[in-house]
């Protein structure tokens, strides 16, 4: 056997373990029920396998832990705020840091400091929680994602990135003046996963530059798509993930973070602006909604463990076995033909619930049907990413009706084995096998805001 076809395991071995509770077919039966069919709404103790999120869910390493253990808890100045701030500079490359206590404290300070009432603000697919402060800040968003993003089966390496001649045409139909910024996502979530490539950032850097309009990224999970930019673009193999990080960055003006993925912790985030201007307004405004301009929403403790979990991130050991385990689940899947988002991702499995449902309308909520099915199955518990996390236009309150109707099985970092991903395939296969008996859900309660995370259903 060739070296190239020898297996491969985790750059990692278990030192502590958290028991979970088997449960039965009875106990998700009624677990769904009291629900309302909202996997958001399931008890933690009611999971088997949680694939809910890889927010906040991350395994923490031992350096880690022992870096809680050095948390300077003064209310000013600490210590790991200023290491923190340092590796930012150093493996990101961004001038200014504020700390928030997670992505989206750090999109409502952007969209608060950078937006005006009658802004557009044109991104590669919306971000729930991010199109939600820039509406709420009195803009509209405006999807500038390749058209093969919106097509689950189309195999294009890059389909996270922005389609230029679009983004040409919004300038010229607005004006540069009404444009804040692009918001570039990498990886894009809402597309399954999918990345930006390093030509696309160039390019969609001068063609900002012209018109002095900023690019503000979220880098939840950049360092995923420095991995595929490593493994799928050409010029990029010899060099390393945190190299291309680098590179990647230096092409946008600051970013948003939640540090609760790539960096491998629970809780935190920032956000980084080049522009001076900028960043003494948001060093302002965090103490406002967040905390002091040093902490910003997050304990010493926690500031520290993100800064170690940076330098983590960056190894590419540990990027090619975060991203092989997500690899190792589609595959499988891929195999049993069950549809997927193809490529895939780079956090998760997205599956096709048009696909799995075509008897369904969307008004029956086909990929909420199938996460429901899937939790009763086996107790896994995934996330519904369609019409019901698209929510409602804010002007006609009619549902917004995306192309792609998916559920997103969501790998956190370093927590779960390949026997775990083997139980997730063969229970998605079973839900498959059965797909002509589901009779879809109506919504019986809404709440105004992020509906997906609160709203209640009941089987048709």
């Amino acid at each position: 056997m060739g070296r190239d076809k020898r297996s491969w395991a985790e750059p990692w071995k278990v030192k502590v373990v958290e028991p979970i509770k088997m449960t039965t077919l009875a106990e998700h039966r009624r677990a769904l029920t009291e629900a309302g069919y909202n996997t958001f709404l399931l008890r933690s103790e009611d999971v088997y396998i949680d694939l809910l999120t890889d927010s906040g869910t991350n395994a923490m390493s031992d350096w880690q832990w022992a870096g809680m253990m050095m948390g300077d808890e003064a209310y000013a100045g600490s210590r790991n705020f200023y290491n923190l701030e340092n590796t930012i500079r150093e493996y990101y490359g961004f001038r200014h840091i504020v700390p928030t206590h997670q992505g989206r404290g750090a999109e409502h300070l952007l969209s608060q400091i950078m937006i005006k009432p009658g802004d557009v603000v044109p991104g590669n697919m919306y971000f729930t929680t991010t199109r939600l402060h820039q509406e709420l800040a009195g803009a509209t968003f405006v999807d500038v994602i390749v058209d093969e993003a919106h097509n689950p089966c189309d195999e294009s390496p890059f389909k996270g990135n922005v389609d230029l001649g679009k983004m040409e045409d919004l300038i010229v139909k607005v004006g540069a003046k009404k444009i804040p910024y692009v918001c570039l996502a990498a990886t894009v979530n809402m597309a399954g996963g999918q990345p930006v490539s390093m030509a696309n950032a160039k390019a969609l850097r001068e063609l900002t530059a012209k018109h002095g309009i900023k690019i503000m990224m979220d880098a939840t999970r950049a360092v995923e798509n420095a991995y595929f930019i490593q493994q799928r673009e050409p010029g990029y193999a010899d060099k390393t993930v945190r190299e291309i990080l680098k590179e990647f960055c230096s092409y946008t003006d600051g970013c948003t973070m939640s540090g609760k993925k790539d960096p491998l912790v629970n809780i935190g985030g920032w956000l980084a602006i080049n522009d001076e201007t900028i960043f003494e307004e948001a060093r302002n405004l965090v103490v406002v909604y967040e905390g002091l301009h040093t902490y910003g929403g997050m304990a010493g403790r926690d500031m520290e463990a993100m800064a170690r979990g940076i330098v983590e991130s960056v190894q590419d050991d540990h990027m090619r076995a975060r991203v092989g385990q997500v690899e190792y689940l589609g595959n499988m899947l891929i195999e049993a033909d069950v549809p997927i988002v193809r490529p895939i991702g780079g956090h998760a499995v997205y599956l096709d619930a048009r696909a799995f449902y075509p008897q369904l309308t969307q008004d029956q909520f086909p990929a909420q049907t199938l996460a429901a099915l899937l939790y009763e199955d086996a107790g896994v518990r995934a996330m519904e990413r369609g019409i019901v996390s698209a929510g409602r236009d804010p002007k006609t309150g009619k549902h917004h009706y995306p192309k792609l109707e998916l559920v997103r099985l969501t790998i956190p970092r370093r927590v779960y084995t390949q026997a775990h991903m083997d139980v997730t395939a063969e229970s998605v296969i079973e839900v498959y096998e059965n797909r002509k008996k589901a009779t879809g859900l109506k919504m019986i309660y809404e709440p105004k805001y992020l509906r997906f995370f609160q709203a209640r259903f009941e089987v048709i």
